[in-house]
């Protein structure tokens, strides 16, 4: 069975602004099988949450959007809060015999929140506002720290310009980004 690697994901937070971007590259084994994948969505407003939430996802793609199903059904539940849906999210995902088997990360953002959300029941909250996931995550999410330390670009220029560096350094990530922001 062919090892599929998939992607690479970056939200960026500058107070209220928030934008998260993908890239578009899906490998199998040591070939590209699709170089523009969309692996960001918004999921429009839900009561308190109007300007909508931003969520990425790194693995398998399958398993993710099964995952992104559970986590919207989590904020219809608590729509004013978002760190209540994603702890409740990562509670179902580590204890039901189904998901647990999934294998994906998810990032979660709101105007005033960020999060990453894992099958092992891990919610965390980055405290410089920036969150990398998936291949070149850790080659993304240090290309945005020198961004926002050395420059006064808005979140979603921090993405697309730190996406740009990650797609160049990592043979599992490509530059076709998909950058959205609240």
């Amino acid at each position: 069975m062919p090892t599929f690697h998939a992607t690479t994901i970056l939200s960026v937070r500058r107070g209220d602004h928030v934008a998260i971007g993908g890239d578009g590259q899906v490998t199998m084994s040591d070939v590209v099988a699709k170089g523009d994948a969309v692996k960001v969505r918004k999921i429009d407003g839900l009561g308190a949450q109007e300007a909508g939430v931003l969520t990425g996802f790194a693995g398998a793609a399958a398993d993710a959007f099964a995952l992104l199903e559970k986590f919207e059904a989590k904020l219809k539940e608590s729509p004013q809060n978002l760190k209540k849906a994603a702890v409740e999210l990562a509670k179902l995902w580590r204890t039901d015999r189904m998901l647990r088997r999934l294998e994906s990360l998810l990032i979660v953002a709101d105007k005033s929140c960020s999060l990453i959300v894992s099958g092992g029941g891990d919610v965390i909250e980055p405290s410089d506002g920036i969150l990398g996931i998936g291949s070149g995550g850790s080659y993304a999410t240090a290309a945005a720290r020198a961004l926002m330390t050395h420059t006064k670009q808005p979140p979603a220029a921090v993405v697309a310009n730190a996406m740009a560096i990650a797609g160049e350094l990592c043979v599992y990530t490509n530059t076709n980004v998909t950058v959205l922001e609240l």
